[in-house]
C-alpha cells in the first residue's frame, strides 16, 4: 500500500505540470484578452484617453510580452503563492479567493453531508422494498431531481418565498450581518441561512445516489457471496449494511472524488441566483470578461482537487472493501 501511495503521489506531478500548462493555454486561445474587453467598455463611455489608459494597463500586466515570458513568471510566482493580479478587480488573485472560498467550502460540505444522508438511505430502502409504494414515489421524485436543474429551483423558491412571504431568502447572512465581523451570533445566523441553498444545490447530488445505490444494490444482492451470507443464518439487515452495501457503494465513493472540485468551485449559477458569497460566480465573471490569471488560478485548483480526490477515492474504496488491494 505504501509504495501505491508514493507512486501515485509521484504520478501527480507530471499530470499537475500538464494541467498548469494547459490550463494557461486555454486562458490564452480566446482572441483579444480584458485589456481588450476594458477598450470598449471606456470608449462606449466616451473616456476621451481610453486607448493611453489601455497601453499603461498592458505595461503594467505584462501584456506586451510574449505568452512564453507571462507564463514563466506566473508559474513562478504561483509556486511561491503570488497567482497574479486580478484584471477586472485591480487586487491580488489570492485575496480574491480566499474571501469567498471558506463560504463555499462550507456551502459545499453541507450540500454533500445533505446529500450522503439522504442519498444513500433512501437508496438502500428503495432497493430492499423494491416496486413498493416506497421506492415508486422515490424513485419518481429522484428522475424529478435529477431532470429540474438547481438553478430553475431556486428561482421557484424566490418567487415562493416573495408570493407567499414577501420576502425573497437570498444570501447566507441577514443584513446586519453581512459586514459584520465573526461572532457566535453571525455563526448562528450563517447556520440559519445556510441549509436552504446547500438543500437547493444538493438536489442533484441526492437523487443521483437514489437511483445508483438503488440500481448497484438490486444487482450485488442477487450475487451468490449474499446467498451464502443469508444461507448462514444472519439476519437480513447484516446481510443487506455489512456485505451487500459495501460493495453495492463503490460507485458512490469514486463519484465523491470526482465531486471534491465542487468545493472549490461551487455551483455557480445557483449562487448568482441565491446571491452567494462563494468563488462560482467569480470564476464565471473571470471567464466572461477573460480576466486570466483570477481564472486560470481557479482552473488549476479545480484540477488539483480532481486529481486528489481520485486518490482520496482510491484509497476509501480498499478500505470499504477488503477484496480490494494496491501492490
Amino acid at each position: 500500500m505504501l509504495g501505491y501511495l508514493l507512486n501515485r503521489l509521484l504520478g501527480m506531478i507530471p499530470t499537475l505540470i500538464l494541467i498548469v500548462l494547459f490550463g494557461y493555454l486555454i486562458m490564452e486561445l480566446p482572441p483579444g484578452d480584458f485589456l481588450t474587453y476594458r477598450l470598449q467598455e471606456l470608449e462606449s463611455q466616451g473616456h476621451s484617453g481610453a486607448r493611453q489608459e489601455i497601453e499603461l494597463l498592458r505595461q503594467q500586466y505584462a501584456l506586451d510580452r510574449p505568452m512564453y515570458i507571462r507564463f514563466a513568471k506566473w508559474v513562478l510566482g504561483f509556486v511561491q503563492g503570488d497567482f497574479g493580479d486580478s484584471f477586472a478587480y485591480n487586487k491580488p488573485v489570492k485575496e480574491l479567493i480566499g474571501d469567498r472560498l471558506a463560504m463555499t467550502m462550507v456551502l459545499s460540505l453541507t450540500s454533500m453531508i445533505i446529500s450522503w444522508g439522504i442519498g444513500v438511505p433512501v437508496g438502500i430502502f428503495s432497493a430492499t422494498h423494491q416496486y413498493s409504494f416506497f421506492d415508486h414515489l422515490f424513485t419518481g421524485i429522484s428522475f424529478l431531481g435529477l431532470g429540474v436543474p438547481n438553478f430553475f429551483i431556486a428561482l421557484v423558491l424566490l418567487l415562493v418565498g416573495l408570493k407567499l412571504y414577501g420576502v425573497v431568502p437570498i444570501g447566507l447572512f441577514s443584513e446586519q450581518y453581512e459586514a459584520a465581523p465573526w461572532t457566535l451570533a453571525k455563526v448562528l445566523d450563517l447556520l440559519k441561512h445556510l441549509w436552504i441553498p446547500a438543500a437547493i444545490v444538493g438536489v442533484s447530488g441526492t437523487a443521483g445516489l437514489i437511483r445508483v445505490m438503488r440500481g448497484n444494490l438490486l444487482d450485488v444482492l442477487n450475487q451468490s457471496f449474499v446467498q451464502v451470507a443469508r444461507a448462514k443464518g444472519l439476519s437480513e439487515n447484516v446481510v443487506v449494511l455489512k456485505y451487500a452495501a459495501r460493495v453495492a457503494i463503490h460507485p458512490l465513493v469514486m463519484s465523491l472524488g470526482m465531486s471534491l472540485p465542487g468545493i472549490v468551485s461551487g455551483a455557480g449559477i445557483t449562487s448568482i441566483v441565491l446571491n452567494l458569497p462563494t468563488t462560482g460566480p467569480l470564476y464565471l465573471q473571470a471567464l466572461r470578461r477573460q480576466d486570466m490569471y483570477l481564472g486560470g488560478t481557479m482552473l488549476i485548483l479545480i484540477s488539483v482537487m480532481l486529481v486528489i480526490g481520485n486518490l482520496l477515492a482510491d484509497f476509501l474504496l480498499a478500505w470499504i472493501d477488503p477484496r480490494i488491494r494496491y501492490d
